[in-house]
């Protein structure tokens, strides 16, 4: 094996602390049973999508990797996670938004070559990507996460990825459109966490750690760029057999990167300086 375990990360984009929490019951359900830890993130800032996604995979602050808005893109500098497991000789998978592949494979991102791609050499092995081009206000253009999460499955099982991430838009969305204390809401939510139920069991029977988590939050007016809880703040999810901290502790989103990659076996870049969250339990 080129690294010594495999991971999974699901990002879902846009929902705050408190929505995961009361929301989101199948996850609970795995924490309540023991199976399962959560704990608080906090997100950089600013608290932007593109911001977010930058640091979440390098470790450094946008004020460091430049991704400064969603409007400021090309391909960042630093050491990030997938470039970093496919030195260590690993696999990876990314089935997400096309941000993804522009800031950790190549920018700008082309409709034709760059959508679906299988490229050995990395950073990214394997990829699938959509763009939603067109969203707004009255259509999100957001694919069905059932089929992202299929296509996660997919790549797991047909290309035996060491570590794969998937982002889905979704609820982040509809987040922009209603805010998040109302009835759709609710419901959206409910219907991700039924969704993500399919499939949680089946990645852990295939061996592979899973954290679910998001990039940021987002307020009940659907705002979120800037430093409040509502916007900063979310839960993080671990299923494995690692041991992390007190329950009550504040986990800082630069936190994630280099926790992961020890998760791997990978050795973590001098770029990526915040301590690890987890460790060998």
């Amino acid at each position: 094996m080129p690294v010594s375990s495999k991971l999974l990360l699901i990002i879902l984009d846009g929902v705050p602390w408190r929505n995961w929490r009361r929301l989101f019951g199948n996850l609970e359900g795995w924490v309540q049973s023991g199976e399962a830890r959560v704990w608080k993130m906090r997100a950089v800032l600013p608290s932007m999508s593109a911001c977010c996604y930058a640091s979440i995979h390098t470790g450094v602050p946008p004020q460091v990797h430049g991704i400064l808005s969603n409007e400021v893109r090309f391909r960042v500098a630093q050491p990030d996670i997938f470039s970093e497991v496919t030195k260590a000789g690993g696999k990876t998978g990314a089935v997400t938004h096309s941000y993804w592949s522009e800031f950790f494979n190549r920018h700008p991102f082309d409709f034709v070559g760059d959508i679906e791609y299988d490229e050995p050499g990395g950073p990214i092995s394997h990829g699938r990507f959509h763009t939603m081009t067109g969203y707004g206000h009255d259509n999100q253009m957001t694919p069905s996460d059932a089929d992202l999460f299929a296509t996660l499955s997919m790549l797991a099982a047909r290309h035996g990825i060491d570590y794969g991430i998937l982002h889905t838009c979704t609820l982040d969305s509809m987040g922009h459109r209603f805010g998040h204390d109302n009835t759709p809401m609710d419901h959206a939510c409910a219907v991700m966490d039924g969704m993500l139920a399919a499939f949680l069991p089946r990645w852990l029977d295939a061996g592979y750690e899973v954290i679910v988590t998001a990039d940021h939050g987002q307020t009940d007016r659907g705002h979120h760029g800037g430093r409040e809880d509502l916007q900063q703040d979310f839960a993080l999810y671990y299923f494995g057999p690692a041991a992390g901290p007190d329950d009550d502790m504040l986990l800082d989103q630069l936190q994630l990167a280099p926790t992961i990659l020890t998760r791997l076996g990978v050795p973590v870049p001098e770029t990526m300086s915040a301590r690890p969250f987890l460790r060998a339990g």
